[in-house]
């Protein structure tokens, strides 16, 4: 067998432990070190798991093969940095960064280094969600609901950042058309950011998206519809189940699309460890994420813009 990636997480929060706990069930993955400036929770972590850790990433540099970087997102650009100036593989927590400048920059550093960069968008590896890929077609309606209790977390961010970019990944890549129109409403609730929105995205070849996200639910959702000719395609995210309607003459008639429900979060990273051994392009690049973000950046802007906020 190969040598074992050494792999190293940054952040040891609530995503970054997870990170830590996946990384230790892949084979050909060498947990070598979590990382954390609090070191109550670097000690909860790395003792559970028994891995070396530390309170400085500089530590790790040059050290390790590949890095999850899991801190808020404000940090994103300084850590993935140095770790891409190191040679080192690195996979960034969604957001990707803060600003499109600093997702450019990233981007161009990896090209340079020839350093893989790829991003957190865990719903691309949801198994009901790749189970509906082979039938959709030319969407001419999308309808995303993503509703959550106060987390208590990922408060850096609004709810655009935190959670509908989720959505934003996903209907870009199905509809794959420019965005001709955005037009967004959204308001702060408990934080100073936005915390429910909703955006309407029209794009350049008529297609409709509808997206709505909250994250001061009494209940979780993430759902979303796709509507094409004589198709309606429905996908419970969260439940990892899909069905179509399709209409058989007269009739419209439905199937469940039979789905093995599998850990997004343990495909997402054995795919980031299979790029960076194989020399692929991430199903998630830092291109891709970058017109995410773009999409986000320009839906709070219109929220902002508002004074909804």
């Amino acid at each position: 067998m190969d040598t074992p990636l050494r792999v190293a997480v940054i952040g040891t929060g609530y995503l970054g432990s997870l990170h830590a706990k996946t990384y230790r069930e892949i084979e050909g993955c060498q947990l070598q070190a979590v990382c954390d400036i609090d070191r109550n929770r670097l000690s909860a972590v790395s003792n559970a798991l028994g891995v070396a850790g530390y309170d400085d990433y500089r530590q790790l540099l040059g050290k390790v093969d590949a890095a999850s970087i899991a801190v808020p997102t404000q940090l994103h650009y300084a850590i993935t940095k140095e770790f891409i100036l190191r040679g080192t593989h690195c996979m960034v927590e969604k957001p990707f960064t803060v600003s499109l400048k600093e997702a450019d920059s990233l981007i161009a550093l990896s090209r340079k280094k020839s350093v893989l960069l790829q991003v957190g968008h865990i719903e691309r590896f949801n198994s009901a969600f790749g189970a509906t890929l082979k039938l959709i077609r030319q969407p001419k309606f999308i309808e995303c609901h993503r509703l959550s209790p106060f987390p208590n977390r990922s408060l850096d961010v609004g709810v655009v950042l935190d959670i509908m970019i989720h959505d934003i990944d996903i209907v870009l890549g199905l509809v794959a058309q420019p965005v001709k129109k955005i037009e967004a409403v959204g308001v702060n609730v408990l934080t100073k950011f936005e915390d429910i929105a909703n955006a309407r995205l029209t794009f350049k070849n008529g297609c409709v998206a509808n997206l709505t996200a909250s994250r001061v639910s009494d209940e979780v959702m993430r759902k979303i519809r796709i509507f094409q000719k004589d198709t309606y395609i429905s996908l419970d995210y969260k439940e990892a189940r899909a069905s179509v309607y399709k209409k058989v003459g007269p009739a419209i008639v439905k199937e469940d699309l039979p789905i093995e429900k599998e850990q997004p979060l343990k495909k997402e990273l054995e795919s980031f460890l299979d790029c960076v051994r194989f020399r692929r392009k991430p199903l998630v690049s830092g291109e891709v994420a970058r017109d995410a973000l773009a999409v986000a950046l320009a839906i709070q802007r219109q929220i902002w813009k508002k004074r909804c906020i």
